[in-house]
């Protein structure tokens, strides 16, 4: 069972594992200096924003305002919780506009990677889990509509994961309901996803 409804199954998971094979939102985690939920996609937001500000602060040569603005992007960087929540709204968005550029370098490289489609078998490995991508979305016109519900996020040491409700609805279906963890690792200073499962639940 893929993304597309919680009870229609594009192809059965082995059939899907042999193929690959074969052919090879609100948020409790952080909040503004109000006391209010933050969620992943504003923190993003606001870190593109910085980083625009810094490219024309430099620009203008005005080396000052420039140092400022970096100083502010490594506190956001420094703000684990924060910055996995970032990395978890990047995922969603390569996923929502099938982005596999992206989405290949939002994942950690390696053979312990896995992800764990709806209804699906767990597939490991880096290039088998950036081919399921292509895969999922064969048949699927972007962008989709992705909804996040109850975020949680959670970080120890160089590991952080979120667990959410993600609501999924392609072109022309009704809204596929899944529970998702996505665990993320931090490599050489970014936050990287390791591990995505997602198992449907009853709408």
């Amino acid at each position: 069972m893929l993304y597309k409804e919680c009870n229609i199954c594009l192809l059965p998971a082995q059939l899907l594992v042999k193929k690959l094979l074969s052919s090879f939102q609100p948020c409790k985690a952080t909040s503004d200096d109000l006391g209010r939920a933050v969620s992943g996609e504003s923190i993003l937001l606001n870190e593109e924003s910085l980083e625009r500000e810094l490219d024309i602060a430099i620009e203008q040569e005005n080396y000052v305002e420039a140092a400022r603005i970096r100083d502010r992007i490594r506190v956001l960087h420094m703000d684990s919780e924060a910055s996995v929540l970032a990395a978890n709204a990047r995922f969603y968005n390569a996923f929502r506009i099938g982005d596999l550029a992206s989405m290949q370098n939002l994942w950690a490289k390696g053979d312990n990677v896995c992800c764990v489609h709806p209804g699906s078998s767990g597939i490991s490995g880096y290039e088998l889990v950036m081919r399921s991508w292509e895969y999922v979305w064969v048949d699927y016109e972007f962008p989709l509509e992705i909804e996040l519900r109850d975020v949680q996020v959670h970080v120890r040491g160089e590991i952080g994961y979120v667990t959410c409700v993600e609501l999924v609805k392609t072109k022309g279906s009704s809204w596929g309901r899944q529970f998702a963890t996505n665990v993320f690792e931090r490599v050489d200073g970014h936050w990287l996803i390791s591990v995505h499962h997602a198992s449907p639940v009853d709408l």
